[in-house]
């Protein structure tokens, strides 16, 4: 599919091409309902003006964008900084754009190709719930970092992508703590209206209570609040302190973000339980803060240099024409810190 053209529009709408651009830029001489029929068949088309005419004489401009949603966690910081230094390496640019949770990145994306007249672009977090058709009107290469599984039927030779299996990992974190003799073990969780990582990690939390005999009850799902951002240390902070003013019986939480772990660790603390004496922690990430805080948490670690190098090799491989789409799963490892023990 070819890049839709200003001189498309017009030819769409029925009028010239300048008049396409009074209404794009506003002009007070074009009538109003032909600007309305153009501003719709814009948008229908996903046409993105480019305003910048200096980007549009550079064809030789080289920029990889980087679209991270949940910017703030530092598990992203450190994928982002070595993106970074190997885009850096290939003599590229980075254009790094915060995505909101509500905000669609394809849109967001769309619009960069044409203002930064992009070579690549990797989604960092995050769930695409776009058609193949959509993600087909971005013209250069794209990879999912980090990001949940797409829908089922999508074609894998249209996209690549670079994760570990969170429903695995998941598993693996819930399973150590029923093998430790956990049988009350609540989950801080996504909404039930995230179909991302966070569902896909709520799926491991089941399944490994149900392998081990352990029914799954509702009052241990603890979601995040909509009103807090998502995964941050308020979120973990005030779901868990409003968890346990319940005294609901409970003797481990696993967050599916180191993040929401360390919240979560603080309210522990403010009313007055011991980590793990009372209450085993868990986490989920592997971010650097996380052997500091007191006690030290355990928590399934994503290979995150590992990750962002392979996803940089793969975009500038599918750049580079050397390689088709590839999808490449890591293994997490589970690191057993201070904050859990044995139920006895």
């Amino acid at each position: 599919m070819e890049e839709i053209t200003i001189k498309d529009i017009a030819r769409i709408c029925g009028v010239g091409v300048s008049t396409v651009s009074r209404a794009i830029n506003n002009h007070p001489d074009i009538n109003p309902e032909t600007k309305e029929m153009i501003m719709r068949v814009i948008k229908e088309n996903n046409y993105v003006p480019n305003n910048s005419a200096r980007n549009l004489k550079r064809q030789d401009a080289k920029a990889i964008a980087v679209l991270v949603k949940g910017i703030n966690n530092s598990f992203f910081s450190q994928m982002i900084k070595v993106l970074e230094e190997e885009i850096k390496e290939k003599s590229y640019a980075m254009v790094l754009q915060h995505v909101d949770y509500d905000e669609d990145e394809v849109e967001v994306a769309l619009k960069l190709v044409k203002e930064k007249r992009l070579r690549g672009i990797i989604f960092l977090g995050g769930y695409l719930v776009h058609s193949e058709e959509k993600l087909a009107q971005l013209h250069v290469p794209f990879i999912l970092s980090t990001t949940g599984m797409l829908p089922k039927g999508f074609s894998r030779n249209t996209y690549s992508s670079v994760a570990v299996d969170d429903t695995k990992e998941s598993y693996k974190v819930v399973d150590y703590l029923c093998k430790n003799g956990h049988k009350d073990i609540a989950i801080l969780c996504a909404r039930k209206t995230d179909a991302s990582i966070g569902k896909l990690r709520l799926e491991g939390y089941k399944k490994a209570l149900k392998d081990n005999g352990i029914e799954v009850r509702e009052e241990l799902i603890l979601p995040m609040r909509s009103d807090l951002e998502d995964y941050s240390l308020e979120n973990g902070y005030m779901v868990t302190k409003e968890f346990l003013e319940k005294q609901i019986p409970c003797t481990a939480i696993f967050a599916i973000s180191d993040m929401l772990a360390i919240g979560a660790g603080k309210a522990l603390s403010d009313a007055g339980y011991k980590v793990p004496e009372d209450i085993s922690l868990t986490g989920f990430d592997g971010v650097e803060i996380g052997k500091y805080v007191i006690p030290s948490l355990t928590t399934l670690k994503q290979p995150v240099d590992s990750m962002a190098r392979e996803t940089a090799r793969i975009l500038f491989d599918i750049i580079g024409k050397k390689a088709k789409h590839q999808h490449c799963v890591f293994d997490g490892e589970l690191v057993v810190r201070d904050s859990t023990m044995p139920r006895t």
